[in-house]
């Protein structure tokens, strides 16, 4: 089987789909030349949410995102296989199952929810590459994990746009662990036979046991590199400096800030915490508990929290981490939240140490905020305003 990772457009009726290999577009200037449709023909050459088939005789669906849209902020976690992917209804003016793509959600979580999964067509994963013109198989993918919930898996949000209200669908899927989607199984799927021998074995064994056997990618290098920390698009720069800018004269009140950011990222799971002085932390900004488990059976844990708003080019070292590593105490962690980066040598240190602690930098600060609704510079300025009002 050949190992190639890049296909010519001509090459695309015969190619196999290869994780992470490149598909390349056509000479043409028009939708003739689009790559999904020649890979897959049914599914047409539209973006977002493709299907072959009527309902509720699909055949198989495409999942394509850019991750351009910054209300929609589709996501793919590498290191678990999951992806978090927002439906089509993304105006308003129009009801929740006005489009195909929403259409084609309700009806496979349904099927998932109802324990009839063989209703479930294969799905696949594409993304845009780095050129317009080329497009990356990310995966084989089926709805919900193993470890989400179906109040959790398929989700109704609102939004509003020029003083409009409407919803769209957030849904979560696992990308299985299927290095290679043959062209023989497509050409089964096609023939209505996705169950054939050329099925992958990952995902037979989810249709007739819901096991969930997801790709998963563990980094080999621990510590993230500078250029891994910083942001990665002009919106999460725009985040980011949007901050820095708000405490330019008021460092001490980004400590606060940087505890709101922890809970968001800890999903409101800090239920105390206080702010040391300003003249005397003592390695740390602020401490408090976070409780983990269920209500009337969870325990308890203490952590400690260092905040520095430096700009982007002003890296944090080794002198500051060891201070926050020297307050920590048996069975407590800690959290670093800065608008900038930790350097090589002091991330480096608390990976090989094991020191427990969490490091929050720029690019995390905007994921984080741009999951929780804060997607422009405009939305960010109105939630620093409101929670933390310079004295």
């Amino acid at each position: 089987m050949s190992n190639k990772k890049v296909f010519s457009f001509i090459e695309l009726p015969t190619a196999d789909l290869k994780i992470d290999a490149i598909y390349r577009w056509g000479d043409a200037r028009d939708l003739r030349a689009e790559p999904i449709s020649k890979l897959l023909p049914g599914c047409g050459n539209s973006k977002g949410i493709r299907v072959s088939g009527r309902y509720p005789n699909y055949k198989f669906a495409v999942l394509y995102s850019d991750f351009s849209d910054v209300n929609w902020p589709d996501l793919i976690n590498y290191e678990t296989g999951e992806f978090e992917y927002f439906g089509d209804n993304k105006t308003p003016g129009y009801d929740l199952h006005s489009t195909n793509g929403n259409k084609f959600l309700r009806y496979i979580f349904d099927a998932l929810h109802t324990n009839n999964r063989s209703h479930v067509c294969p799905i696949f994963i594409f993304t845009q590459g780095e050129s317009k013109r080329e497009i990356i198989f990310r995966g084989l993918a089926v709805p919900g994990t193993a470890q989400t919930s179906q109040f959790n898996d398929l989700v109704a949000v609102w939004k509003t746009t020029n003083n409009a209200r409407f919803q769209n669908y957030r849904s979560i899927f696992t990308i299985l662990s299927v290095s290679t989607v043959s062209r023989d199984w497509i050409i089964d799927i096609q023939n209505g036979n996705p169950l054939s021998i050329n099925c992958p074995y990952e995902w037979a064994e989810w249709i007739k046991k819901e096991l969930y056997n997801p790709l998963q990618s563990p980094r080999t290098i621990e510590y993230r590199t500078e250029f891994e920390q910083k942001p990665s698009s002009q919106l999460n720069l725009t985040i980011v400096q949007t901050i820095i800018d708000y405490f330019a004269e008021d460092s001490y009140m980004f400590e606060k800030c940087a505890v709101e950011i922890a809970n968001i990222m800890l999903n409101g799971a800090i239920i105390e915490y206080k702010n040391t002085p300003k003249s005397r932390d003592g390695g740390r900004d602020a401490y408090g508990k976070m409780r983990i488990g269920l209500t009337g059976n969870s325990i308890l844990i203490d952590f400690s929290l260092e905040a520095k708003c430096y700009s982007l080019e002003n890296g944090v070292g080794v002198k500051e981490t060891s201070r926050l590593i020297s307050r920590l105490k048996n069975r407590q962690f800690g959290i670093l939240v800065t608008t900038s980066y930790v350097k090589k040598q002091a991330y480096s240190e608390i990976k090989e140490d094991g020191h427990p602690v969490i490091i929050v930098c720029a690019e995390d600060i905007a994921i984080i905020l741009k999951s929780h609704g804060y997607s422009s510079k405009e939305l960010v300025e109105q939630w620093l305003n409101i929670n933390f009002t310079h004295n």
